[in-house]
């Protein structure tokens, strides 16, 4: 009896529903991320968090089909190792990819801040002391 039939039916099952469930998830959640990212310009977090969500299920997908190639199976406890294997090679690839994402967007998101950020102020005189007019020993 051929056991990868169902592997492979029970793997594509899967994979595309946990793709679509996570891509729905992150474009939900993603748009509050990005409108912090991108404040000044809402229209550009909304096209972005499309982008990304558009390149997440391609990547994953197309990664999801390209690990459908395997040995063989010759009994259930083989075909479901087989399954096992498969699913969990995705999911580790979909938390990569996830987490090297939100990587990028946090040091955008940091470098706009620091861009944001009031410039120091220069000290404006100096303070001397009275009697020798050197500057006191904790001054600049």
């Amino acid at each position: 009896m051929n056991y990868l039939v169902p592997v492979y039916a029970t793997y594509l099952v899967a994979a595309i529903g946990l793709v679509a469930w996570l891509a729905t998830t992150l474009y939900r959640n993603g748009a509050v991320f990005l409108t912090d990212v991108f404040p000044d310009r809402p229209d550009m977090a909304n096209a972005v968090n499309h982008l990304l969500v558009t390149g997440f299920a391609m990547f994953n997908l197309g990664y999801g089909f390209f690990l459908m190639s395997t040995g063989e199976a010759v009994d259930a406890t083989g075909a479901f190792e087989v399954l096992a294997r498969k699913l969990g090679i995705l999911l580790v690839s979909l938390a990569v990819f996830h987490f090297g994402n939100m990587i990028v967007l946090h040091k955008i998101a940091a470098s706009r801040r620091q861009r944001d950020l009031v410039p120091p102020i220069a000290p404006q005189r100096w303070v001397t002391e009275p009697e020798t007019g050197a500057a006191p020993s904790g001054a600049f």
